[in-house]
């Protein structure tokens, strides 16, 4: 297919995942900026795209409870922009959102037709940003995915390498169940998505709302004993991880207790099911080891 896939959202962890495939143009700050509404279509204009990914958002969950304008700003208000942009033009936008719409007090994994609760002011903006994609009429896929760490960036996994370094026992909090899930993956994942349109061609039961995350769930306290785990096969240090209650480990934004995504309607339509969580994290391990650190 001639035509870019614009992918937004800078040096972000899935922005970068997905600028390693054929035909990616990635952009971010300054050049776009949710915060400049000029410039989401300047980029847009220079880009041509057949097809954008939307992996731009503000993801600073406590920080958005005391600075909400500006996550509806990226959250909301920018996606819109973009949305319409790709109405306009009669292409496909695909608009990653989160786990955070969901409220944790189901027990089983949360299926695209649950119901949404976000707790704080992050889920409550990405979902709003769900429902200004989806009102627009634009071709649109919306993709919840959680938990998301790579090989780069700042994320949990990195971070409970680099504490392992310094301290001897860790505390994690062990009664939040999630989906973890790789920027590597959920890259994959979409470049997936894309084939398919390129083979078929829109077809109406691709608009809507699909999980997207790695296969299993475990909780934080899992995520870190098994990071750990792998991290021994490369010499580095193991420290004690104690597990904790979320009431242990106060913040601003509450969390969801279970955040898990039943991924299935994904599979069904696009033929997509990423790999399970706990490969996935020894492929990102092998990854970081072999990566020199700065």
């Amino acid at each position: 297919m001639t035509g870019h896939i614009l992918v937004t959202g800078g040096s972000g962890q899935l922005a970068s995942a997905l600028a390693t495939a054929a035909g990616v143009v990635r952009i971010g700050r300054p050049d776009f900026d949710f915060d400049r509404p000029d410039t989401i279509e300047a980029s847009f204009r220079a880009a041509a795209p057949r097809i954008v990914v939307n992996a731009a958002a503000y993801t600073a969950v406590d920080a958005a409870e005391t600075d909400a304008a500006a996550a509806y700003r990226a959250n909301r208000d920018g996606p819109a922009i973009l949305a319409r942009l790709c109405e306009a033009a009669d292409i496909p936008l695909i608009h990653v959102s989160t786990d955070y719409v969901f409220d944790g007090t189901k027990t089983d994994p949360y299926t695209e037709s649950d119901p949404v609760a976000p707790q704080g002011v992050y889920g409550a903006s990405k979902l709003a940003g769900e429902d200004a994609v989806l009102a627009s009429g634009a071709r649109a896929i919306v993709l919840r995915t959680a938990w998301v760490y790579g090989a780069t960036g700042k994320n949990f996994v990195r971070t409970m390498l680099t504490l392992s370094k310094t301290r001897p026992r860790l505390t994690v909090v062990g009664d939040q169940h999630g989906c973890p899930t790789t920027a590597f993956d959920l890259a994959s994942a979409i470049m997936a998505i894309i084939a398919r349109l390129d083979s078929t061609g829109w077809q109406p039961e691709y608009r809507g709302v699909f999980h997207a995350a790695g296969s299993g769930a475990t909780t934080w306290f899992g995520l870190a004993a098994a990071t750990f785990e792998e991290a021994a096969r490369f010499g580095a240090p193991v420290p004690e991880v104690v597990p904790i209650a979320t009431a242990g480990w106060p913040t601003p934004a509450k969390r969801p207790a279970n955040s898990q995504l039943d991924c299935t309607r994904l599979h069904e339509v696009f033929g997509v099911r990423l790999p399970p969580w706990r490969e996935s994290l020894t492929r990102t391990v092998e990854t970081i080891f072999a990566t020199p650190q700065p």
